[in-house]
């Protein structure tokens, strides 16, 4: 059924070239009427016929060379750290937090913070944000790297402008809760638990809810405390390793392929500035793409975001057909 499912736009794209062709065809023969009028009608069709065809050679068969997603069926973990900027920064990340939740309620999508860590004034230092439905790790996949704000802060009495970045990675989520023993074994997961440090009462003192888990073979470390209970903290933990792992796989699988195209291996790139939130200029500039949009509150709020994301889905989408004709 999947294979089915995989040919149908093939078959549905070419019933559309043979339809098109009959009605040209027939088209052709009402061009020689004597009736004026049926000419002038016949040849405005003729034309619509012929960039139809146009459209399907040129564009929807090109593009149905490029092979289905193998990514298509996975949600996204979403870790959002604050970089250079201090207090300014972290409350740029509270809004880019609110970005994505807000573009998954326009999507359609199910939105769910998972992690936060507070500072004193109201800012957030970190978070992971799960977000849960049709394509979204393909779509959010490019958001990975570092966002920069330019703006005046509310605490600037000067008016001057800083400028504050946020780290963003988007990770695979898969919704299998089984371990997958092809991205690690458990004897190779090393599992500590804790006291959870920082608000939350006599609870965060006598209970160990805390967990810590380290992968030994790569030395990624992951810290869950935002739940009471150690299960949770513990399933989360895991949740968030195999979504690292997923991501770390999937980018070196990437990487292996960058003599075909490396400019999708640079895009990838966690410690790349890819877009810049101009708030005095209200511009916000896609720096992998060139596209810059002339609202911010528009990104902030999602259907300005979709517009980046659709641009940089084409781009990948350009870069794969390209890759398919090389290869051919």
């Amino acid at each position: 059924m999947k294979q089915v499912g995989e040919l149908e736009s093939l078959y549905t794209a070419w019933k559309d070239w043979q339809n098109t062709r009959e009605l040209l065809k027939e088209t052709d023969v009402l061009l020689q009427d004597p009736d004026p009028t049926m000419r002038s009608l016949a040849a405005d069709e003729h034309g619509e016929l012929l960039d139809k065809l146009s459209s399907l050679a040129e564009k929807t068969f090109p593009s149905l060379l490029v092979p289905p997603s193998k990514t298509a069926h996975l949600s996204s973990m979403v870790e959002l750290k604050a970089g250079v900027g201090g207090s300014e920064a972290a409350l740029f990340l509270g809004e880019v937090m609110r970005m994505y939740t807000n573009l998954s309620q326009t999507m359609g999508w199910q939105a769910a913070i998972v992690a936060k860590n507070l500072t004193e004034h109201g800012g957030v230092k970190d978070a992971i944000v799960e977000i849960k439905g049709d394509k979204v790790y393909d779509m959010l996949r490019w958001e990975s790297g570092v966002h920069r704000v330019q703006r005046v802060p509310l605490t600037e009495s000067g008016g001057r402008v800083h400028t504050s970045t946020v780290a963003v990675l988007v990770m695979p989520l898969s919704e299998e809760t089984h371990v997958d023993e092809e991205l690690f074994k458990m004897e190779d997961v090393k599992v500590e638990v804790m006291r959870s440090k920082g608000a939350g009462g006599q609870h965060v003192n006598k209970t160990e809810s805390a967990v810590r888990l380290t992968h030994i073979p790569t030395g990624i470390t992951v810290a869950m405390q935002d739940e009471r209970s150690q299960h949770t903290n513990r399933r989360r933990a895991f949740q968030v390793l195999q979504a690292r792992l997923m991501d770390r796989k999937l980018n070196e699988d990437m990487i292996q392929r960058r003599d075909v195209r490396r400019n999708l291996v640079s895009s990838a790139d966690r410690s790349e500035k890819i877009r810049t939130y101009n708030f005095p200029q209200d511009r916000v500039t896609d720096h992998r793409i060139g596209l810059s949009l002339n609202n911010v509150a528009s990104v902030m709020e999602g259907p300005g975001l979709q517009d980046f994301l659709d641009a940089l889905a084409k781009k990948h989408q350009d870069e794969l057909l390209e890759d398919a004709f090389t290869t051919s």
